[in-house]
């Protein structure tokens, strides 16, 4: 009986949970089929009258696809590049033994502590130094390098709990180092690269600061920086500008349904070392 009882309050607890977590959205879908003035003369947490695209056909005709587009292009190029080279630096410094392994482990666990902001007017002036001011190329820089160190962070926890066993028994067969990483160690990080990229792509979507300085042109403006001016063009029509919210955040959440085992996965594996 008394577990029941735990049971049913952990049951409503959750329920109560999901609703405030799940309602945000459910408040951007169902007011992006409202008109304009509907949205004033009914309570905002109402059904639509009547359900209608045409804050969907808005938002594509301002140029909000070409926004989307740009984003997909930069964040998607970056964790492809973030993956890659943290977890060979992690691979690096987890098994093989040079001489400033841990001085090397320590510097990318040191980027960890510099504000983002702080480098803003350094990166400003190496860019346009570069020639790639207004370009898609310049915010891939920024986003690879300020996501690796909490990348290596992961991956070289993960890779430490790898028995050294399975490493040797592949040196004896003649493996190679990278025939090693290729065919033992990735495998087995799966999961936490699936943490990984889930992680650092949220975090790159939402990027905002980066692209409003290193960027200018309509043409090359991210999802961000495209809300941003979005908001100001139509800031009275607000289920316009809500119908751009969800339309933001949906590629976010399609990929958590599709890898949402995986991250659970790196997630229970992070919890449970030592």
């Amino acid at each position: 009986m008394l577990n029941k009882i735990k049971n049913l309050i952990i049951y409503i607890f959750l329920s109560i949970w999901l609703v405030i977590t799940g309602y945000p959205l459910v408040f951007l879908v169902q007011n992006s089929f409202k008109i304009r003035m509907e949205f004033f003369r009914n309570p905002v947490w109402s059904l639509p009258e009547k359900f209608t695209l045409q804050n969907y056909i808005d938002v594509m005709e301002s140029g909000f696809y070409i926004y989307f587009i740009n984003s997909i292009i930069v964040c998607f190029i970056s964790v492809a590049i973030i993956i890659i080279v943290s977890a060979l630096a992690s691979y690096a410094i987890s098994r093989i033994d040079f001489k400033y392994n841990k001085i090397v482990y320590i510097l990318f666990l040191a980027g960890m502590m510099i504000p983002i902001h702080s480098t803003l007017i350094p990166i400003y002036k190496i860019t346009l130094s570069m020639g790639l001011y207004d370009r898609l190329s310049a915010l891939i820089g920024p986003y690879v390098a300020f996501s690796l160190p909490i990348s290596v962070f992961i991956l070289t926890g993960f890779i430490n709990d790898i028995p050294y066993e399975l490493e040797e028994a592949a040196i004896i067969d003649g493996a190679s180092r990278f025939r090693i990483f290729k065919d033992i160690i990735l495998p087995l990080v799966k999961p936490a690269i699936a943490t990984v990229a889930i992680y650092n792509l949220t975090l790159l979507w939402n990027q905002f600061a980066y692209a409003l300085v290193l960027t200018s042109s309509p043409s090359k403006r991210i999802l961000t920086l495209g809300l941003f001016e979005f908001q100001g063009q139509h800031g009275i029509n607000i289920p316009l500008t809500l119908t751009a919210l969800f339309l933001s955040v949906l590629p976010l959440i399609i990929l958590y349904v599709f890898l949402q085992e995986h991250i659970i996965k790196g997630m229970t594996a992070g919890a449970l070392k030592g």
